[in-house]
Protein backbone atom coordinates (compact mmCIF):
# COMPACT_ATOMS: atom_id res chain seq x y z
CA UNK A 1 0.00 0.00 0.00
CA UNK A 2 1.31 3.29 -0.85
CA UNK A 3 1.59 6.95 1.44
CA UNK A 4 0.72 10.10 0.98
CA UNK A 5 2.68 11.99 2.65
CA UNK A 6 3.28 15.32 0.75
CA UNK A 7 0.69 18.54 -0.86
CA UNK A 8 2.97 17.31 -4.17
CA UNK A 9 0.22 14.93 -5.23
CA UNK A 10 -2.38 17.43 -4.74
CA UNK A 11 -2.55 18.71 -8.08
CA UNK A 12 -0.67 19.69 -11.18
CA UNK A 13 -0.61 21.81 -14.28
CA UNK A 14 -2.10 19.65 -16.60
CA UNK A 15 -4.84 18.53 -14.14
CA UNK A 16 -5.45 22.35 -13.91
CA UNK A 17 -5.45 22.58 -17.08
CA UNK A 18 -7.95 19.85 -18.07
CA UNK A 19 -10.51 20.85 -15.19
CA UNK A 20 -10.88 24.42 -16.75
CA UNK A 21 -11.20 23.03 -20.33
CA UNK A 22 -13.39 20.41 -18.55
CA UNK A 23 -15.54 23.30 -16.79
CA UNK A 24 -16.13 25.23 -20.32
CA UNK A 25 -16.97 22.32 -21.82
CA UNK A 26 -19.65 22.19 -19.21
CA UNK A 27 -20.81 25.55 -19.60
CA UNK A 28 -21.10 24.91 -23.37
CA UNK A 29 -22.52 21.61 -23.15
CA UNK A 30 -20.32 19.76 -24.93
CA UNK A 31 -19.18 17.27 -22.11
CA UNK A 32 -19.65 16.11 -18.88
CA UNK A 33 -16.37 14.95 -18.00
CA UNK A 34 -15.56 14.27 -13.46
CA UNK A 35 -12.45 14.26 -12.26
CA UNK A 36 -12.18 10.71 -10.35
CA UNK A 37 -10.29 11.55 -6.67
CA UNK A 38 -7.81 9.17 -5.79
CA UNK A 39 -9.12 7.42 -2.69
CA UNK A 40 -7.27 7.48 0.52
CA UNK A 41 -7.52 6.21 4.13
CA UNK A 42 -6.40 9.27 6.06
CA UNK A 43 -4.09 8.41 9.11
CA UNK A 44 -2.79 11.80 10.21
CA UNK A 45 -3.95 15.17 10.48
CA UNK A 46 -2.11 18.88 11.69
CA UNK A 47 -4.11 19.81 14.52
CA UNK A 48 -4.20 23.47 13.27
CA UNK A 49 -4.89 23.26 10.24
CA UNK A 50 -7.15 20.01 9.84
CA UNK A 51 -5.01 18.98 6.41
CA UNK A 52 -4.23 15.47 6.32
CA UNK A 53 -0.37 14.60 6.57
CA UNK A 54 -0.14 11.21 6.42
CA UNK A 55 -2.42 8.85 4.69
CA UNK A 56 -2.74 5.81 2.53
CA UNK A 57 -3.90 4.83 -0.73
CA UNK A 58 -6.88 2.87 -0.16
CA UNK A 59 -7.02 1.09 -3.75
CA UNK A 60 -5.75 1.35 -7.14
CA UNK A 61 -7.45 4.05 -8.74
CA UNK A 62 -8.23 3.69 -12.58
CA UNK A 63 -8.07 6.64 -14.88
CA UNK A 64 -7.85 10.01 -14.02
CA UNK A 65 -11.13 10.94 -15.84
CA UNK A 66 -14.37 9.65 -16.85
CA UNK A 67 -17.85 10.98 -18.44
CA UNK A 68 -18.96 11.68 -21.56
CA UNK A 69 -19.03 13.74 -24.58
CA UNK A 70 -22.17 14.22 -26.82
CA UNK A 71 -23.24 10.88 -25.84
CA UNK A 72 -19.85 8.95 -26.37
CA UNK A 73 -18.58 7.23 -22.97
CA UNK A 74 -14.36 8.42 -22.13
CA UNK A 75 -12.30 8.02 -20.12
CA UNK A 76 -8.60 9.34 -19.89
CA UNK A 77 -5.61 9.57 -17.37
CA UNK A 78 -3.23 12.78 -17.27
CA UNK A 79 0.36 12.59 -17.14
CA UNK A 80 3.07 15.11 -17.29
CA UNK A 81 6.43 14.42 -18.76
CA UNK A 82 9.17 16.79 -18.76
CA UNK A 83 11.84 15.22 -21.29
CA UNK A 84 11.29 14.02 -24.73
CA UNK A 85 11.23 10.15 -23.22
CA UNK A 86 8.14 8.91 -21.49
CA UNK A 87 8.51 6.27 -18.69
CA UNK A 88 5.64 3.59 -19.52
CA UNK A 89 6.26 2.38 -15.37
CA UNK A 90 4.17 5.94 -15.15
CA UNK A 91 1.23 4.10 -16.91
CA UNK A 92 0.47 1.21 -14.26
CA UNK A 93 -1.14 -2.39 -15.58
CA UNK A 94 -4.45 -2.02 -14.34
CA UNK A 95 -4.58 1.43 -15.65
CA UNK A 96 -4.59 -0.27 -19.53
CA UNK A 97 -6.72 -2.92 -18.14
CA UNK A 98 -9.23 -0.65 -16.93
CA UNK A 99 -8.92 1.39 -20.59
CA UNK A 100 -9.00 -1.97 -22.50
CA UNK A 101 -12.02 -3.03 -20.83
CA UNK A 102 -13.86 0.31 -21.18
CA UNK A 103 -13.45 0.49 -24.91
CA UNK A 104 -14.79 -3.54 -24.65
CA UNK A 105 -17.78 -2.25 -23.58
CA UNK A 106 -17.60 1.03 -26.63
CA UNK A 107 -15.77 3.68 -24.62
CA UNK A 108 -13.12 6.03 -25.52
CA UNK A 109 -10.39 5.47 -23.65
CA UNK A 110 -6.60 7.56 -23.87
CA UNK A 111 -3.84 9.79 -21.97
CA UNK A 112 -2.98 13.23 -22.20
CA UNK A 113 0.51 13.47 -21.93
CA UNK A 114 1.56 16.89 -21.00
CA UNK A 115 5.61 17.75 -22.05
CA UNK A 116 5.94 20.01 -20.07
CA UNK A 117 9.30 21.48 -21.32
CA UNK A 118 8.01 22.00 -24.51
CA UNK A 119 4.08 22.85 -23.46
CA UNK A 120 3.02 20.74 -25.61
CA UNK A 121 -0.24 18.27 -25.38
CA UNK A 122 -0.31 15.12 -26.66
CA UNK A 123 -3.81 12.43 -26.87
CA UNK A 124 -2.25 8.72 -26.74
CA UNK A 125 -4.99 6.25 -28.39
CA UNK A 126 -5.45 3.26 -26.69
CA UNK A 127 -4.66 1.39 -29.43
CA UNK A 128 -0.86 3.46 -29.52
CA UNK A 129 -0.02 3.19 -25.82
CA UNK A 130 -1.07 -0.84 -26.81
CA UNK A 131 1.88 -0.99 -29.78
CA UNK A 132 4.62 1.16 -26.64
CA UNK A 133 3.17 -1.73 -23.76
CA UNK A 134 3.52 -4.73 -26.17
CA UNK A 135 6.47 -3.22 -27.29
CA UNK A 136 7.77 -2.91 -23.50
CA UNK A 137 6.10 -6.63 -22.66
CA UNK A 138 7.97 -8.46 -25.25
CA UNK A 139 11.55 -7.12 -23.78
CA UNK A 140 11.43 -3.69 -25.91
CA UNK A 141 12.08 -0.48 -24.98
CA UNK A 142 10.24 0.41 -21.80
CA UNK A 143 9.07 4.08 -23.00
CA UNK A 144 8.15 5.94 -26.03
CA UNK A 145 9.77 9.01 -27.46
CA UNK A 146 8.54 12.22 -28.26
CA UNK A 147 9.74 11.88 -31.95
CA UNK A 148 7.55 8.50 -32.46
CA UNK A 149 4.46 10.09 -31.70
CA UNK A 150 2.07 11.03 -34.59
CA UNK A 151 1.56 15.02 -35.30
CA UNK A 152 -1.33 14.89 -36.14
CA UNK A 153 -2.58 13.68 -32.24
CA UNK A 154 -0.95 17.04 -30.43
CA UNK A 155 -3.70 18.81 -28.60
CA UNK A 156 -3.30 22.82 -29.72
CA UNK A 157 -5.09 25.23 -27.95
CA UNK A 158 -8.81 26.51 -29.17
CA UNK A 159 -11.79 28.41 -28.36
CA UNK A 160 -10.75 29.94 -25.10
CA UNK A 161 -8.97 26.77 -23.48
CA UNK A 162 -5.60 25.00 -22.88
CA UNK A 163 -6.68 21.59 -24.14
CA UNK A 164 -9.04 21.64 -26.45
CA UNK A 165 -9.06 17.50 -26.75
CA UNK A 166 -12.31 17.23 -27.97
CA UNK A 167 -10.77 18.16 -31.84
CA UNK A 168 -8.50 14.98 -31.07
CA UNK A 169 -11.02 13.03 -29.82
CA UNK A 170 -13.01 13.86 -32.91
CA UNK A 171 -10.20 12.87 -35.44
CA UNK A 172 -9.57 9.49 -33.00
CA UNK A 173 -13.37 8.45 -33.60
CA UNK A 174 -12.94 9.22 -37.24
CA UNK A 175 -9.67 6.88 -37.48
CA UNK A 176 -11.90 4.15 -35.91
CA UNK A 177 -14.90 4.53 -38.16
CA UNK A 178 -12.64 4.24 -40.76
CA UNK A 179 -10.48 1.03 -39.00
Amino acid sequence: MATWTSRGLRGSVLEDMINVTNQRYREKKLALIQKIPTPITPVRFDKDTSHITLAYFGQKSTVDYIGVVQGIPVCFDAKECAVDTFPLQNIHEHQVDFMGDYEEQGGVSFFLIYFSHRQECYYLRYSELLLYWNRMKQGGQKNFKYRELNPDYFVSPEGGVSVHYLSVLEKDLEERQKG
